[in-house]
C-alpha cells in the first residue's frame, strides 16, 4: 500500500530533510509541502491525504491546533524541535513524534507504523521485580521498577508509564502491557488505564484516585476491579 503524504513546515532545510527521506521510502509519495498551515488546511479540504508529517510551532496556527482540525482518518507524525509537547502530541493519537534533527533510521521506523499494528514494547524480566521499556533507537530500552509504576495509560498506538519522577512513552497497546505485568500488581480498570494495586490512595463507584490523579472506572471492568478490592478489604 502507498501513502499519500504532506509536509506542513514553517522551515526550508527542515522540509528538505524530510522530502529527500520520503523519496527513499518505496511506500510514501509526497503530494504536497505547505509553509503556511493555512494553505495546508485548503489543501486538506481538496484532496485525499493519508499521513501529515507536522511541525507544531508554526505561525497562525499551531501543528497542534491543525491536528484536532483535520480529519481522524489521516495519520500525523509530529515533526519538531521541542520535547515538551510530546505527550499532548500522543493525545492527539499522533503515529509518532520525530525530534529535530531526525535522522533517517527514526524517521524510517515511524513510518513503518503505518504497515503495522502495535507490538509489545515492554519486556518483563523473569523474577518480575523491574521491566524493559522500549524507547528511541535501535535497541535502547530503559529499566523500570514496577514499584515505581503509578498507572499506565493508552495513548491510540502507545502507552504512556507514570510514575512519581517521569512519564515514559513507548509503542504498545494497553492489551499487551498488561500481558507483561504480574496480575497480582496490576489491574485495568478502564479500556484506556492499568493501575498499580498498591498505589491507589482510595476509590469510589466511579474512580480510582492515585497521585492526586481521578482515573475513571469502566462499566467493562467495574465487577472485577472490585472483586479485586473486596479481597483486601476490613
Amino acid at each position: 500500500m502507498t501513502f499519500k503524504c504532506i509536509i506542513v513546515d514553517d522551515e526550508p532545510p527542515a522540509t528538505r530533510i524530510l522530502e529527500n527521506y520520503i523519496e527513499k521510502v518505496s511506500f510514501l509519495e509526497k503530494v504536497g509541502v505547505f509553509n503556511d498551515s493555512l494553505k495546508a488546511l485548503e489543501f486538506l479540504n481538496t484532496q485525499s491525504v493519508d499521513v501529515i508529517f507536522l511541525d507544531i510551532q508554526m505561525p497562525q496556527l499551531t501543528g497542534l491546533q491543525i491536528s484536532r482540525i483535520i480529519s481522524k482518518d489521516i495519520k500525523v507524525i509530529f515533526t519538531t524541535a521541542y520535547p515538551d509537547f510530546a505527550l499532548e502530541g500522543f493525545e492527539l493519537n499522533a503515529i509518532d513524534y520525530l525530534l529535530k534533527p531526525i535522522a533517517f533510521e527514526r524517521f524510517y521506523q515511524a513510518v513503518s507504523k503505518l504497515n503495522s499494528d502495535p507490538k509489545t514494547e515492554v519486556v518483563m524480566n523473569n523474577s518480575s521485580d523491574f521491566i524493559f521499556i522500549k524507547t528511541d533507537g535501535k535497541n535502547k530500552f530503559q529499566k523500570l521498577f514496577l514499584e515505581e509504576i503509578l498507572y499506565i495509560e493508552s495513548l491510540q498506538n502507545y502507552v504512556c508509564i507514570h510514575t512519581h519522577k517521569q512519564q515514559i512513552i513507548t509503542h504498545s497497546s494497553l492489551k499487551n502491557v498488561i500481558e507483561s505485568l504480574p496480575e497480582k500488581d496490576f489491574i485495568q480498570i478502564h479500556k484506556s488505564f492499568i493501575v498499580a494495586l498498591k498505589q491507589i490512595e482510595s476509590t469510589d463507584s466511579f474512580s480510582v484516585f492515585i497521585n492526586a490523579k481521578e482515573l475513571p472506572i469502566g462499566a467493562t471492568f467495574k465487577d472485577a476491579f472490585f472483586d479485586r478490592i473486596d479481597q483486601n478489604k476490613i
